[in-house]
């Protein structure tokens, strides 16, 4: 553990829960929890998981024309963003590669913005440069947490009526408890759920109550990873990065008509390049054929052993009962159904290319 690793609000909650706490873009957080990683995985799946990501950054955005002058920065359209809606996005370089995704809400006299943990020294910066006239506020007091699975409309809805009533994509504030919070509909599992912001003086109090359903269980890093993957959900930095654009991580859909059109953002010759003529790779699902699972890093093969691409995240799926993975391979070999290789331990191994997600996205339309 670093010396100098920040900790959460909830950090005294998860050693009394006996959380495993490791180094996570300098946070101390949980990867797990007694119960292991397998039951928190398949408790999220069947019932619900409640995450802490207070490690993400959360940034408050406000100035004439914001939306305006952040869409210059991403490929989204957010000048068309209601009140109470939020939208996926990311940052693009001049080279068209992605320098982080992130989620942005309207908040109706402010935008709200959360920004990956191990990215965040880079993007608030590259806000704060490149949005003239908008006051960039990194909010340091509030707690931010995960409940995800099928019942965490139960879960969050027991203690917050209005929660119910959102859909995906959605947000609001509303009081839990007498506290009032910024509940968003939404998550990084593939399940139904929710993403609250909570002062971070009552982050444990809230917690407990989240954690007082019989439905609710703590899960760590570990899970989110397991969870995040089977639902063929990129994370920054293994699946996507500054070389990689979005048409080749099939990230398009957050690339609303208008943008593709008109441009004017970082990277859109590129872009729009892409988008008419194609990729030389793609990112694509892969399932070992055996029980072997292949880690970042694996090379991907032909069967005839030529060079094919890489594994880019991979893992043992629980719920799917075998493993998975994402990754890169030339455009050629990314219809599914097309055998490969992975080079595990300098051993050729079977697997097959497959659509994403392994798991199917139960979200609330």
């Amino acid at each position: 553990m670093s010396d100098a690793a920040k900790r959460t609000p909830l950090h005294d909650l998860h050693l009394e829960l006996g959380g495993k706490m490791v180094d996570f873009a300098g946070w101390e957080m949980p990867v797990q929890y007694p119960k292991g990683i397998m039951t928190e995985h398949k408790h999220t799946r069947a019932k619900a998981g409640l995450f802490d990501v207070s490690h993400m950054g959360q940034v408050i955005l406000r100035g004439d024309n914001v939306a305006e002058k952040l869409e210059a920065l991403v490929p989204s359209a957010l000048t068309t963003l209601k009140e109470g809606k939020a939208r996926y996005t990311f940052f693009t370089n001049d080279q068209g590669g992605i320098m982080d995704d992130l989620i942005v809400s309207n908040a109706g006299d402010h935008l709200f913005v959360v920004v990956n943990a191990s990215m965040r020294h880079q993007d608030i910066p590259h806000m704060a440069n490149n949005l003239e006239g908008v006051e960039v506020t990194e909010i340091f007091d509030r707690a931010l947490v995960a409940v995800q699975g099928p019942s965490a409309e139960d879960v969050v809805g027991g203690l917050c009526p209005p929660a119910r009533d959102l859909k995906f994509m959605e947000t609001t504030t509303a009081d839990i408890d007498g506290v009032e919070c910024r509940i968003s509909r939404l998550g990084y599992t593939g399940e139904d759920g929710y993403e609250i912001s909570i002062p971070g003086a009552d982050a444990i109090r809230i917690t407990r109550k989240l954690l007082d359903h019989e439905d609710c269980e703590p899960a760590g890093l570990g899970a989110r990873d397991s969870l995040r993957l089977e639902a063929g959900l990129c994370l920054y930095g293994n699946d996507i990065d500054n070389d990689t654009s979005p048409v080749e991580a099939s990230l398009t859909w957050a690339i609303q008509k208008r943008r593709r059109e008109e441009g004017g953002f970082p990277g859109a010759d590129r872009i729009q390049k892409e988008l008419t003529e194609g990729t030389s790779r793609k990112l694509v699902g892969i399932k070992p054929v055996g029980r072997a699972p292949a880690r970042a890093g694996v090379e991907v093969q032909s069967t005839d052993g030529m060079p094919a691409g890489a594994v880019t995240s991979g893992g043992f799926g629980p719920t799917v009962e075998a493993p998975v993975a994402m990754g890169y391979v030339t455009s050629d070999m990314a219809e599914p159904g097309t055998q490969v290789n992975l080079i595990i331990r300098g051993k050729p191994q079977p697997a097959e290319i497959v659509e994403l997600p392994f798991v199917k996205q139960n979200y609330k339309r």
